[in-house]
């Protein structure tokens, strides 16, 4: 099963996408927020698609106390249409790795005995 990652800078994709290929899941981290692309997260065919939400004080946290809150507002918007479609809407702010990965492991599982 593929799992699709989107989420603003600093949400923690690439760990998670890392995270993810370690237990055999295919998982592609998608630069939604860096595209005027509106749908490029629909691109990789998906069996789960996951927004990874981070708060602006988590996003600087992780990428600097200086990452501008207009970048940040901007990447939300360029998400919007990604985040209102996620199967799975986790924010990594409040979440473990460990959490996030179990959570999506579990919505896989549910979502292959429903065939999707």
């Amino acid at each position: 099963m593929r799992v699709v990652l989107v989420g603003p800078c600093g949400a923690g994709k690439s760990t998670i996408a890392a995270e993810l290929a370690a237990r055999g899941v295919e998982a592609i981290a998608v630069g939604q927020e860096h595209s005027i692309i509106r749908d490029l997260w629909r691109r990789p065919a998906a069996d789960l698609v996951v927004f990874l939400d981070a708060s602006l004080e988590t996003v600087r946290e992780r990428r600097g106390a200086d990452w501008p809150a207009w970048l940040y507002e901007e990447e939300q918007r360029r998400l919007s249409e990604a985040r209102a479609h996620a199967d799975l809407v986790l924010d990594t702010g409040r979440l473990t790795v460990g959490e996030v990965v179990e959570r999506i492991l579990r919505a896989l599982e549910k979502a292959g005995q429903h065939g999707t």
